[in-house]
């Protein structure tokens, strides 16, 4: 019988801010953070200057709450972090719940923004929105980081397909065929040896060096 194949699983990373109203209750929303599956693997505390708020939300630049919200923002410390884990951006979306605290404390009573928020502005909690502007928010607030773009599923599908699938498939109908006493390391030294991305060496080079070994050893 064919076993069902397993879902692929995707790491993925988002932003995730304690606001100024959500700073004293960190450790309590950390806990809720690690047991969600997720990996802490930045964080930071820090107080932005009106003008750095205004940089971080720019994409909401002149919506009547602006002034409010970056005025909010740098009234004192947050707590940035980022974090990783598979489909992480729609998770913490999930577990912070709606912007608006007071409809959150209504429609999800269990969500972090309905348990710490107060309103629509101080929802204690900010989440990334997509994976470009989970990269832009932590190259923000984490600048010395070195953050490589987000390959999204259709680009990760092909490149299995097209690089790794195909050379793996070969190298186990080879291993079939042999079959070695240890394949673990039979297949691994196979995989070295047959690696795509190997610089190939032509005869022509091989037989040159040959010849330049042959004269070293009639010189001495």
């Amino acid at each position: 019988m064919d076993q069902p194949s397993r879902p692929r699983i995707y790491v993925e990373r988002t932003l995730a801010l304690f606001k100024p109203n959500a700073v004293d209750k960190a450790e309590e929303i950390e806990d809720i953070i690690l047991k969600s599956g997720f990996t802490i693997l930045q964080k930071r505390r820090l107080q932005l200057s009106p003008e750095q708020c205004s940089d971080f939300y720019s994409d909401l630049y002149g919506k009547h709450f602006f002034p409010s919200l970056t005025a909010f923002m740098s009234s004192g410390p947050i707590i940035a972090l980022t974090l990783a884990r598979d489909n992480a951006i729609a998770h913490w979306k999930s577990i912070i719940g709606p912007v608006n605290s007071i409809k959150a404390r209504e429609t999800h009573p269990q969500s972090l923004r309905a348990k710490y928020g107060t309103s629509d502005l101080k929802n204690a909690l900010h989440g990334s929105e997509s994976l470009s502007a989970a990269e832009r928010e932590i190259k923000f607030m984490f600048p010395n980081s070195i953050i490589e773009p987000f390959p999204s599923k259709e680009a990760t599908a092909e490149y299995l397909s097209k690089y790794l699938n195909p050379t793996l498939l070969r190298g186990l109908t080879d291993l079939c065929k042999n079959k070695p006493k240890n394949p673990c390391i039979w297949l691994a030294d196979w995989l070295i040896k047959n690696d795509p991305n190997r610089p190939q060496i032509c005869d022509g080079a091989i037989n040159e060096e040959a010849e330049l070994q042959h004269d070293k050893m009639a010189n001495v």
